[in-house]
């Protein structure tokens, strides 16, 4: 009756370190879990922090891209207007 005794205190024993390994294991792999989740929660306001800021960056490129072509034309005008008073005053020195 000994021997049984001590194989029944074997497989108590042996069940109780895989029961405390086990939990240690869920939980160990619950807060891993819990960092993995709060590292995509970061990474996902950080995509929605960038796309607001590249939108606004579209944005200020269009409004840059927009003053130059104002401003290009302005100064293609006023270059046009400079640039032929200059090159009738040539012509009327070349002639004379």
């Amino acid at each position: 009756m000994g021997g049984r005794m001590s194989e029944f205190l074997k497989m108590d024993i042996f069940f109780v370190v895989t029961t405390v390994a086990v939990v240690v294991m869920t939980i160990l792999l619950a807060l891993c879990l819990i960092r993995v989740l709060r590292i995509l929660k970061n990474i996902e306001d950080i995509s929605v922090l960038v796309e607001e800021e590249g939108q606004k960056f579209r944005e200020d490129i269009a409004d840059v891209r927009k003053s130059v072509r104002e401003e290009g034309l302005r100064a293609k005008h006023l270059l046009s207007f400079l640039g032929t008073g200059k090159r009738r005053s040539r012509k009327k020195s070349d002639s004379a």
